[in-house]
């Protein structure tokens, strides 16, 4: 498309910025950090628009006792007393198949408020490097891709497009702890309101943050925790014991070590990143006295995991790689490290660069763009993994923003990428429904 006929376009187009930024606003506005009450109220904004926009809207409340006492239940971070569920059904006239909008509309907390420009859920509007961007906690992961898929589909209905197959559209809770939405939408939503058995879904895109790249691969995370173990005593006398600190530097050696080995050779779509399946200690407690030498270490970390990978078979290599490291040392060898997997579980999960929904992704990237599409490999878990995984839809992510500035403090989306992934969307729905 040459520049004067986007200029014209830009001037009548319903997805321009303006048509966008009064629900995102409102829905940066709502702090639904993962657990907390805002979480629910996020999941009944987006069901209220997606009604608001003429989808036939379905709502549950989800039997977290049964989620999580499931076997293939990938793990979740923070309790919850309650989660909702909500499912959007755009019907078409029959005779296509189905696609698939999912987003998560939980967002991690802001951490430290100083390191913030402003209060974390007030969006502001502003200008970074000569572009204009929303900033608040969830802009760019990702509430932003979330609201132009929104965008998207208001604009589809009210220009009257009448699609063949059917769109669904799948906010979810849970996303950044594990994956207890689309747990829920799998194993609860689709199968009371949307047969799978009955229908064909030929793929389905979820707008987290990617620069307007494609990402047909993630790479799994395991949590885990290291309980290193030592013996206590008066500092004074410290020879005497046995600190769980000094107990667990072998054990972090061995873990770096360990990650450079899982390294070597990797998945073409992975050798962007320079290590596509890290190893990373996030926290670690020790001791409960100054003048006492620690008797206990509890150390937790992420466990990267390569692109079809068993997850069972890594969790036995790490095992291994610990069990190794404590039979070099003598008190570990008597006393060894005890391990804990716990948290959020995300295996790998990939698309086939060949599918259906990539190639019609590709075509409408460059058609609204003008460039080519850019495909490749994430080293974090998604639920991506989910729904490739366990009901076999290819998936891709697709969205704005840049995930480098994901959980940050001053988070932020740019507002031309919201409406390229706006205007991309709405064209992936109807070259791949219509």
């Amino acid at each position: 498309m040459a520049k004067d006929n986007r200029d014209k376009q830009d001037n009548q187009d319903p997805l321009l910025a303006p048509a966008i930024m009064e629900d995102l606003n409102a829905l940066l506005s709502i702090a639904s950090m993962g657990g907390c009450d805002a979480e629910q109220q996020a999941q009944e904004f987006m069901a209220k628009h997606l009604s608001d926009a003429g989808l036939e809207v379905h709502t549950w409340v989800m039997d977290l006792a049964r989620i999580t006492a499931d076997p293939q239940f990938p793990g979740q971070e923070v309790e919850r007393a309650r989660g909702l569920g909500v499912l959007g059904i755009w019907r078409g006239t029959g005779g296509g198949p189905a696609l698939l909008i999912n987003g998560h509309t939980d967002v991690v907390p802001p951490g430290d408020l100083n390191a913030w420009s402003g209060d974390p859920f007030t969006p502001v509007h502003t200008s970074i490097n000569g572009e204009d961007v929303v900033m608040a906690r969830g802009a760019c992961d990702m509430k932003g891709g979330l609201i132009a898929a929104l965008a998207a589909v208001k604009h589809l209905r009210e220009s009257g497009f009448t699609p063949q197959g059917d769109l669904l559209f799948a906010p979810v809770i849970g996303e950044e702890d594990g994956g207890l939405g689309t747990y829920s939408l799998i194993t609860e939503g689709l199968p009371r309101f949307y047969n799978l058995d009955e229908h064909h879904i030929m793929g389905a895109i979820i707008p987290e943050p990617t620069s307007l790249a494609a990402i047909s691969a993630n790479g799994g995370a395991l949590t885990f925790r290291l309980l290193v173990r030592g013996a206590a005593i008066h500092a004074s006398r410290r020879t005497e014991g046995v600190s769980a600190i000094e107990k667990f530097y072998p054990i972090y050696q061995a873990l770096a070590d360990f990650e450079k080995k899982r390294n070597i050779d990797v998945d073409p779509r992975m050798q962007r990143w320079p290590i596509a399946y890290p190893i990373s200690i996030g926290t670690v407690h020790s001791g409960d006295w100054a003048s006492t030498v620690p008797d206990l270490l509890i150390a937790e970390g992420r466990f990267g995991v390569a692109l079809g990978e068993d997850t069972a078979v890594a969790q036995q290599e790490f095992e291994e790689c610990i069990s190794q490291a404590c039979s070099r040392d003598d008190w570990l060898a008597e006393n060894p490290v005890e391990i804990q997997w716990w948290g959020g579980q995300f295996a790998s999960g990939q698309t086939e660069p060949d599918s259906q929904i990539i190639k019609n992704l590709a075509t409408v990237h460059e058609q609204i763009t003008e460039t080519s599409l850019e495909e490749y490999g994430a080293p974090y878990g998604s639920d991506l993994r989910l729904l490739t995984g366990l009901v076999s839809i290819p998936t891709v992510q697709y969205g704005p923003g840049d995930a480098g500035v994901a959980h940050a403090p001053d988070e932020y989306v740019q507002v031309s990428e919201l409406v390229t992934t706006a205007r991309v969307i709405a064209e992936l729905i109807k070259i791949s429904i219509g």
